[in-house]
């Protein structure tokens, strides 16, 4: 049977509980057998101002707890019939919220065994009977205070041990006297013990630190006792997961009178993951993310530190300036992805063609790589088997940039030997390279730089091996150069014709020649290639050869072909106006162009501005360009077509030709090479391949055109093998504006010039 304070027979419930402190009083509920104590109980506790519930038996108290809420405190009796206190506590604490809920338990007098029991069944606290009435509301406000401090300090606890966990730190705390170590929950797991914490060891709870840093922590701890002095120490913690870096702080919580510390306090930070992220930032700022090697700012630390010490022990060291000969084309011409994978390649290739103990400047990937120094291909091997390491390598790679890479080497004999690496270098990167499943040649300059001869620092040692760099390009590439001072001037002039080239065009310099296309059988001019001339203000007219490395280099070959196409238009447009009948102009594009999804409408545009028929154009690319993305290369081609732009292939036979897409796209011509066509007279292998090309072509519906003709047997061939046309100096070299104009003017003169052989005489201008 249940009563309340009030007589209503109802228990405050929930609703009551979750009231705010100051409006409602606390509610207890006593659980007792007998109605006189459950009376007298009601009556000493209301008037102290507390609510009242009763219940007759541990069913009833639990019945009506399921049903109206936890009370603030159970007074219960041990001693009862059908369900005793000790079961109905026992019960009452597996109820939502009856573990925290305190519980006095009401025993007989001396009764120290039901005392026991009833600890032991979870009660909080217990008082004899009989009971003193008027003592009772003291200790029942007493038992909810201690009850509402204990939860507080859990939630608190449990509030500070949420933060540690989240925050990856735990606290610990060393008796020094004892030789004890206690620690929170966290602090516990992060020095990689199992279970719940216990009091251990200083060598047990610290039995982790790494064995490279125990010497180091164990000093710090021992100072931290003999002077009574905190510290703070960063170190690796050797676990069955792996390393952990933690960091540790700790203070002196207690001294003794003899100045030492009688109890440490520390708090212990697990700071891996911050580790992992320097780690990979600076990962991203030393090492080149394509290829792996170090980038720039690596190799500037380690050549510094090398010069200083070869420097201080009196010793020569060497840099190479490695750059790939022909990596632009093979980008241009197979895409970025492709170059890419170019490097990636050729890196490697550098890499493995120094000796096994020459260094390769690779990010490590253990946590615990010095950014500043440099491992060894030797010397990985040897980490990695638990060896000891090796003496530190004498060579080392890292990419600058772009298709450039740079090797140190240290203590350095004599040039020889640094001739000798670049020889090997030199003849590895001569070595085709596979790139998307094709073997492409892709060649290596080298230009080398010697401390303290050819520079005292890092600059002057790094812009002397640049500039021996482009010497052995312009040597002929795929070679190396040893530094001399003499290049000084040339690289000089090389940069002053840089600086100058990126104002040509805006400044009106650029200018167009023309050579004339003559027809094979009947000597009329039938066309025109129009050839590119930089008309510099200080040097005069400088022919291609001259100049256009520096554009490639300058990425002025895009700009510089549509203005090719610009300058064309308008001119056959002002020949047209001055009453000359003009020929179709070819105009020579890069590799590139092919690719620009805009070219159709930039041709288109160019024309319609000037009036000239489509057919008064022509485009001329290398035959490379149908390995650069073929299918896009096809659909633009089919655009010029379409408009009525013809498309020939420059240079034919040099390159590496795809048959299916000669078939695809819409060429006009196919030009022969001028090195197939020089030695005609004199080589059977020559006079083949061009046979073969122009039956190749015929074949196909082109037309073929020879290009370099400089003799009258070399025609006389062409016209054998029923060659379409030429061009070449045995009827005019590259002519400017007025001179071509002079050649379409008199060109009914020279169509009527034939010789007894029944081919028209050459014009010589």
């Amino acid at each position: 049977m249940v009563h309340s304070a009030g007589g209503t027979g109802e228990v405050p419930g929930a609703a009551a509980r979750a009231a705010p402190a100051a409006a409602r009083r606390p509610h207890v509920l006593v659980v007792d057998d007998d109605d006189n104590v459950r009376q007298f109980a009601r009556a000493a506790l209301s008037a102290a101002g507390f609510a009242i519930s009763e219940a007759s038996d541990g069913w009833a108290a639990l019945a009506a707890i399921r049903r109206q809420g936890m009370p603030d405190l159970v007074l219960l009796d041990v001693s009862m019939p059908t369900m005793d206190g000790l079961v109905t506590c026992a019960e009452l604490r597996r109820l939502p919220g009856g573990d925290s809920v305190p519980v006095v338990a009401m025993t007989g007098p001396g009764d120290t065994r039901s005392i026991e029991r009833a600890f032991a069944a979870g009660a909080t606290d217990f008082v004899p009977k009989p009971i003193e009435w008027v003592v009772l509301p003291h200790r029942v406000r007493c038992t909810l205070r201690a009850s509402a401090a204990i939860s507080k300090l859990q939630r608190n606890e449990r509030r500070l041990s949420n933060a540690q966990r989240i925050g990856e730190m735990g606290d610990w705390e060393w008796n020094v006297r004892e030789g004890r170590v206690s620690s929170s929950e966290q602090a516990w797991r992060i020095f990689g013990h199992a279970g719940a914490p216990r009091s251990l060891t200083p060598a047990q709870f610290f039995a982790a630190v790494h064995a490279d840093d125990a010497q180091r922590v164990s000093q710090a701890f021992d100072d931290a006792v003999a002077h009574c002095k905190g510290f703070a120490v960063d170190y690796r913690l050797q676990l069955a997961g792996g390393v952990r870096h933690v960091q540790q702080q700790v203070e002196v919580a207690a001294r003794g009178p003899d100045g030492r510390a009688l109890r440490l306090a520390g708090v212990v930070h697990d700071i891996t993951r911050r580790k992992d992220d320097e780690e990979q930032i600076r990962r991203l700022a030393y090492y080149d993310p394509l290829t792996g090697l170090p980038n720039r700012l690596l190799f500037a630390e380690r050549l510094e530190r090398a010069m200083a010490q070869a420097k201080r022990h009196g010793r020569r060291l060497a840099i190479l300036f490695v750059d790939l000969d022909n990596f632009k084309r093979v980008n241009d011409t197979l895409g970025h992805r492709a170059g890419d994978e170019l490097l990636r390649n050729a890196s490697a290739r550098l890499a493995s063609s120094l000796r096994t103990h020459d260094a390769v400047m690779r990010a490590g990937g253990d946590g615990n790589t010095d950014f500043t120094d440099f491992a060894s291909l030797a010397q990985v091997e040897a980490m990695a088997r638990g060896l000891p390491r090796p003496p530190k390598a004498e060579q080392d790679i890292a990419r600058l940039g772009g298709d450039e890479f740079i090797v140190l080497l240290t203590d350095v004999e004599s040039p020889n030997d640094v001739v000798q690496v670049a020889q090997r270098l030199v003849q590895t990167l001569a070595e085709p390279i596979v790139v998307q499943g094709t073997e492409v040649f892709v060649g290596g300059s080298i230009g080398i730089a010697v401390y303290p001869e050819d520079g005292g620092d890092i600059d002057t040692l790094l812009m002397n091996a640049d500039t021996a760099m482009y010497r052995a390009k312009a040597a002929g590439r795929g070679g190396f150069q040893l530094y001399d001072r003499s290049m000084n001037a040339r690289a000089l002039d090389r940069l002053h014709m840089e600086t100058r080239l990126r104002r040509a065009l805006e400044r009106d310099e650029f200018v167009l020649h023309y050579q004339p296309r003559v027809d094979v059988v009947s000597g009329c001019i039938v066309g025109a290639e129009a050839l590119i001339r930089w008309q510099h203000p200080e040097r005069g007219l400088l022919l291609p050869a001259e100049f256009i490395p520096l554009v490639e280099d300058a990425g002025l070959v895009v700009p510089i072909g549509e203005w090719a196409i610009e300058t064309v238009c308008r001119q056959s447009a002002a020949w047209r106006a001055a009453g000359l009948s003009p020929v179709p102009v070819a105009v020579n594009l890069a590799a590139t162009h092919l690719r620009e999804r805009g070219l159709p409408a930039l041709v288109a545009r160019a024309l319609a501005r000037h009036g000239v028929p489509a057919r008064g154009l022509e485009i001329e690319v290398t035959e490379s360009i149908l390995l650069a993305d073929p299918e896009l290369s096809v659909s633009i081609a089919q655009q010029l077509a379409a408009m009525g732009v013809e498309l020939s292939i420059d240079d034919f036979g040099t390159g590496y030709s795809s048959m299916s897409y000669l078939k695809k796209l819409p060429i006009a011509a196919l030009k022969i090479d001028r090195s197939f066509v020089r030695d005609l007279e004199s080589d059977p292998d020559d006079a083949a391949i061009v046979s073969a090309i122009v039956a190749l072509a015929h074949s196909l519906k082109l037309k073929v055109v020879a290009e370099g003709v400089e003799t009258a047997a070399q025609l006389a061939f062409l016209q054998s093998v029923r060659c379409d046309e030429y061009q070449g100096f045995l009827t005019s070299r590259a002519v400017g504006v007025a001179e071509f104009e002079r050649l379409l003017r008199r060109r009914a003169q020279i169509e009527g010039l034939l010789t007894d052989q029944g081919a028209r005489a050459p014009l010589v201008l």
